[in-house]
């Protein structure tokens, strides 16, 4: 029997090997991820709610997406089924923004983007080797170590710059990240298409969580600000680091694993200390960029 596409590493159209598209599928779900960090910064620093940024995020770009929902059937949330669908937005929807986004309020920058990814990193590779039995090889181990070292190096500079009361900042990024690898390894057990699960995790967004928000909280804080910086939010939170990056994420997934995708959010704090500098004027600190470097080379270890 002649192997299938994915079992010989070769893409379904014959010309690029499948580990090659799913390692550009993860890096390019790593910059959006990071430019979405970067833009949610920016609207905590000027004045938006973790609860602003979330709607921009979810609620608009889900109703974009409603029909793709009724294409492929509403009766079964698109082919997903309404209840692993809450799941995934759960770990991939309102909450887990909202999480990150209030860790901005109570650390630094450089934190969240480090913390929350290298947390998602390693929570993803334990959970693929205790819920999906996938095997846990000696690289990928040291690989994990690697990356915990790196995510003390950034704990101790959090505390020596911040002082305990930054703990609960870096805790909110740690639950964050472990909510990233659930989602990650529900998304390689129910064998799930990224394109269905952007839209049912909107279509859910828009039902639960638009209502909440008007409800209780409602907009008049984020409609201090001009169109264009909620045109700002709007576009990177909602498509750019919302929609694309679960598309390419889920996509890793497929074509590498579970595990192994597990780790591309480990490249989002060097993209983000590169796109913090360039468009905020956000200098690492020495700590950041060793801690940054050690994650790397954690990362590198568990693609072997």
């Amino acid at each position: 029997m002649q192997d299938s596409p994915l079992k010989s590493g070769i893409s379904p159209g014959g010309k690029v090997p499948a580990v090659i598209i799913g390692i550009l599928c993860g890096t390019g779900a790593a910059l959006g991820w990071a430019a979405g960090f970067a833009v949610a910064k920016h609207g905590i620093s000027i004045g938006f709610s973790p609860a602003d940024l979330a709607l921009h995020r979810y609620v608009w770009s889900g109703l974009l997406l409603i029909p793709l929902v009724f294409r492929d059937g509403i009766a079964d949330l698109g082919g997903i089924g309404w209840g692993r669908g809450l799941v995934l937005a759960v770990f991939s929807g309102p909450a887990q923004a909202l999480l990150a986004y209030s860790g901005f309020i109570l650390v630094p920058f450089g934190h969240g983007t480090a913390i929350q990814p290298a947390t998602a990193a390693l929570a993803g590779i334990l959970l693929a080797a205790i819920m999906l039995r996938e095997r846990l090889s000696p690289s990928r181990i040291l690989g994990v170590v690697t990356i915990t070292i790196g995510l003390v190096v950034f704990g101790v500079e959090s505390l020596t710059t911040i002082g305990t009361h930054g703990i609960g900042g870096d805790l909110l990024f740690v639950c964050a990240g472990v909510f990233w690898a659930l989602f990650g390894t529900f998304l390689r057990k129910w064998q799930v298409s990224g394109m269905r699960v952007v839209a049912a995790v909107g279509l859910l967004s828009v039902l639960v969580y638009g209502p909440i928000f008007f409800v209780f909280i409602g907009p008049a804080n984020m409609l201090r600000f001009s169109w264009e910086e909620n045109l700002l939010q709007i576009v990177v939170q909602g498509l750019v680091a919302g929609v694309l990056p679960i598309f390419l994420f889920a996509r890793a997934v497929a074509l590498l694993g579970a595990g192994r995708a597990a780790t591309f959010p480990a490249l989002v704090p060097g993209f983000s200390l590169i796109i913090g500098y360039l468009a905020l004027g956000i200098v690492p600190s020495w700590a950041q960029l060793i801690g940054l470097g050690i994650v790397l080379i954690g990362f590198r270890l568990t693609l072997r």
